[in-house]
């Protein structure tokens, strides 16, 4: 008989910063649909120990569907600690829920970058969650691993994103047996193959599909690899290891949401559209 695995990911959003529907949105894509910011929960069924990858601005709902998936029995707390990638408002916006107007919680140990401790540190109001204890802030280092709860090990690593406030890490996440990778936010794939190594499951950023996603706006100035050049750099890789290529942190524009074809052919070729709620087991 199978031992079942230790750890349990569930993703608890897999939209871009703005979720669905995107405020100013007038198109179909938006139209009554609700799609949370990309978000993982990680559950140890032996402590029942839960993790939350980002703080986005729909941490309430997205704990709430966290806590129904691992029927939570303890409710001193409603987290038991907090990673965030880096200072972009889907990412960490949602710590205001944790402070004394909302949930004010207890020394929730929040795992961020030197720079992101510094921003959130410096700045109100997130700075009054650390006078009022509601976060524990610990720094972590670039290729250095750490265990934000018993037996979990993440190594952090620096990717080049826009740095508006702060710097971008993404994670790998190693449990018992397996190995994932958070990789929600980048400029480009040029780190891609260091991401990639070792990783049983990489969810990607694949914000864009393609450069005509904003037509009103400049998308230079958001870059990311888009999903069609991605393919292009990564089919070899995908094609020898089917699944394990997840992407992530979709734009409401990005047609793969809703384009069965296309998701489809992205599947032929060995790449997989994260749908809410998947589950892995590590």
């Amino acid at each position: 008989m199978t031992q079942e695995s230790r750890f349990k990911c569930h993703v608890l959003g897999r939209l871009q910063d703005g979720g669905i529907p995107h405020l100013g949105c007038t198109k179909d894509c938006c139209k009554d649909i609700v799609e949370y910011p990309a978000c993982l929960g990680i559950f140890d069924s032996i402590d029942e120990q839960r993790l939350i990858i980002e703080a986005t601005p729909a941490i309430a709902n997205q704990v709430a569907i966290f806590d129904e998936l691992t029927e939570r029995k303890s409710f001193s707390k409603p987290i038991d600690a907090l990673l965030i990638t880096h200072g972009h408002i889907g990412h960490y916006a949602g710590l205001l829920h944790l402070g004394k107007e909302v949930g004010s919680t207890k020394m929730i140990p929040t795992f961020v970058s030197k720079r992101m401790a510094s921003f959130i540190e410096s700045n109100a109001p997130w700075s009054q969650l650390v006078i009022d204890e509601n976060i524990e802030l610990n720094v972590i280092e670039p290729g250095i691993p750490f265990e934000p709860i018993p037996e979990l090990s993440v190594e952090p690593i620096l990717v080049q994103h826009r740095e508006d406030f702060t710097d971008t890490f993404a994670f790998k996440i190693t449990g018992e047996r397996q190995t994932i990778l958070f990789a929600p936010d980048m400029d480009s794939l040029n780190c891609v193959e260091q991401l990639l190594e070792g990783v049983d499951v990489a969810y990607l950023d694949g914000t864009f599909y393609d450069e005509t996603e904003l037509p009103n706006r400049d998308i230079s100035k958001v870059p990311h690899p888009f999903i069609k050049e991605s393919i292009e750099i990564l089919k070899g890789f995908a094609g020898e290891h089917p699944g394990v290529i997840r992407f992530i942190h979709f734009n409401h524009s990005n047609p793969v949401l809703h384009e069965k074809s296309m998701q489809s052919e992205l599947s032929n070729l060995g790449f997989e559209i994260t749908t809410h709620l998947d589950q892995f087991n590590f």
